[in-house]
């Protein structure tokens, strides 16, 4: 199963391929309906970073367990014809709760410059999965994904702002 949304939030691609790297504005997108809470001592890392296997607690309104996580991480860049397409893709898997029933999990965001809108961005968001129950939780990741788009469309002005997401 596939979801894909494709929209132009109003950040430029460097700052939203920072804010893709980092755990707290990642979190921010699905609060306050879901948070991520780190199942290592060490907590979340500050970035994201190519390598990464971060097992996570996801738990609705921070209180009602959902599942846990492993997130893995990697990034790729390839040549667009407005500039450099940067991908992050997550490719770990549920490991319990309503999610962890799939054997398939790869979540890639692509961000680049957005054609003819300079300082906008163009995102691209697709979410692989499969396994058993994967079409009963089709419309359920389909919804949450807008929700999810929503959010992007609306934090994405204040990442400019965000002094913790400038180099």
């Amino acid at each position: 199963m596939r979801i894909v949304l494709k929209f132009t939030i109003d950040c430029d691609a460097d700052t939203a391929w920072r804010a893709l790297h980092s755990p707290r504005i990642v979190g921010e997108l699905y609060a306050p309906l879901l948070q991520m809470q780190p199942l290592l001592p060490e907590g979340l890392p500050e970035r994201w970073m190519p390598g990464d296997e971060v097992p996570v607690r996801l738990a609705a309104f921070g209180r009602i367990p959902v599942g846990t996580q492993l997130i893995h991480i990697s990034d790729r860049t390839l040549d667009g014809p407005g500039g450099p397409v940067r991908i992050l893709r997550d490719s770990g898997i549920p490991l319990t709760g309503p999610l962890g029933g799939l054997d398939v999990w790869d979540h890639q965001m692509a961000v680049s410059p957005a054609p003819g809108r300079a300082g906008r961005t163009l995102w691209r968001d697709r979410l692989t999965f499969d396994g058993p129950g994967a079409l009963l939780l089709w419309p359920v990741l389909s919804a949450s994904w807008q929700a999810r788009a929503l959010r992007v469309r609306a934090l994405a002005r204040r990442w400019a702002r965000d002094p913790g997401l400038r180099d």
